[in-house]
């Protein structure tokens, strides 16, 4: 997956290669777990783009604050 920054105050930051990846790393995690919170994708789904286990997807959704159930249903919904 690329990732592309256009701001040229962003490009114009001089970064070791290490701190690059780093920060392109955190910039697809916040990616990936926006489209989770938006219903866009799955925690499987973004598990896998991720590359990490089911468990660490869930406790990656915790430190989002995102739920781990599907609460777009109202409890009349579910009965």
């Amino acid at each position: 997956m690329a990732l592309t920054i256009s701001d040229e105050e962003l490009e114009s930051i001089q970064l070791s290669d290490e701190i690059r990846e780093k920060a392109l790393k955190k910039a697809k995690e916040g990616y990936v777990m926006a489209l989770l919170e938006v219903g866009e994708i799955t925690s499987g789904r973004a598990a896998k783009i991720l590359g990490i286990s089911r468990l660490e997807m869930i406790e990656m959704m915790n430190r989002w604050g995102i739920s781990i159930f599907d609460d777009s249903q109202t409890l009349e919904e579910l009965r």
